[in-house]
């Protein structure tokens, strides 16, 4: 019997992560990061780099990435008392200069608490709004003279270049964390891609507090996800539905570029925020092919994995972790294939 979603349990999605294969550095270049594929075909699986990505996809595929740029979100400040507060902004509430954020540590810092660098006052913590969140007010000078970008807490070696924790292509300041998946794209890949006949098209999801929250509850049907922003040009959209009527695949490059259009083509709506959370029995509307990261026990992203190539998530991460393949946000990756047979997922 099937699992279903209410008695699919958060265990099930865990799996032994040695602390020895989380990448602290990214690959150089970007593109030579390793690529485990498997798009259902033989049964087997190749192990390839991403510089092979214009031959392992076909002419008139659509490859959509997600061209958001992480925020200089973290800002390491002072209580008047000298004591250290980290904010981690998550997202403007639309409110003036006023922000969500994470506080830490949050329960020794009093609503109202004015928090400074080098004595200046740049940052007001309100009143929380819930798992973990506060409203804060802040000086949006100090994002651009002391921001920091928030790297992982699982990364705890320095990032001599910001830019690698950036794609090529993002444009859009937003995100609090990269969209990774598309960290792995270089210059190089993309024109040999269009050389190919690959038409690689945009989409925008901020990436917040919903994609990197970790799963708590014990089943996973009673975890709920924030919201996050979405953008998707109209004719952007109009393209790709031309693309999927001639039968053309489409290629999310990572979980935020799966989500935006998953939840454009069940609202109907191209802007505002999402808070869609994918896992076994999610019908399918748009996504053939994804590539996308090894991702941590028990997380959204990996339910997500799951609902796209159903069980076989195991057997892939077993090899990986057999074959010496870098795992979370700076390591290797995986291009794979919708599957539609039983134990997999539904098809659109």
């Amino acid at each position: 019997m099937h699992r279903t979603l209410m008695t699919m349990r958060t265990d099930f999605f865990d799996y032994e992560l040695p602390q020895a294969v989380i990448a602290q550095t990214p690959i150089e270049p970007r593109h030579a990061a390793r690529m485990l594929v498997d798009l259902g075909v033989t049964g087997d699986v190749e192990h390839r780099t991403v510089a092979d990505l214009d031959r392992v996809l076909q002419s008139g595929d659509v490859l959509v990435v997600n061209n958001t740029k992480v925020l200089a979100a973290r800002l390491n400040l002072f209580k008047p008392t000298g004591g250290a507060v980290e904010v981690l902004l998550l997202e403007p509430t639309g409110n003036g200069d006023e922000w969500q954020a994470l506080v830490r540590p949050g329960r020794r810092v009093a609503d109202g608490t004015k928090l400074e660098f080098d004595g200046r006052p740049v940052v007001e913590v309100g009143r929380p709004v819930g798992d973990g969140r506060r409203l804060v007010t802040i000086d949006s000078t100090i994002i651009d003279e002391h921001g920091e970008i928030p790297l992982p807490p699982y990364i705890t070696e320095p990032l001599a270049d910001p830019d690698r924790y950036q794609t090529v292509f993002a444009d859009r300041v937003g995100s609090v964390a990269a969209p990774t998946a598309g960290l792995h794209l270089s210059d190089q890949v993309l024109e040999r891609l269009a050389d190919r006949g690959v038409v690689v098209e945009t989409i925008e999801l901020f990436v917040g507090l919903g994609t990197f929250r970790p799963i708590s509850t014990e089943l996973i049907d009673e975890h709920e996800m924030h919201d996050e922003r979405y953008q998707v040009d109209p004719a952007t959209w109009d393209r790709l539905i031309a693309a999927r009527s001639r039968g053309a695949r489409l290629v999310a490059v990572g979980t935020t570029v799966v989500r935006t259009l998953e939840a454009a083509a069940i609202t109907g709506d191209l802007e505002g925020s999402t808070d869609l959370f994918i896992r076994r029995g999610h019908q399918w509307r748009m996504v053939d092919l994804l590539l996308t990261n090894f991702h941590i026990p028990r997380s959204s992203l990996l339910v997500l994995v799951d609902a796209f190539v159903g069980d076989r998530w195991r057997d892939l991460y077993a090899t990986a972790l057999a074959e010496g393949y870098r795992f979370l946000s700076f390591g290797d990756c995986m291009l794979v294939a919708r599957r539609t047979e039983p134990g997999g997922t539904e098809g659109r």
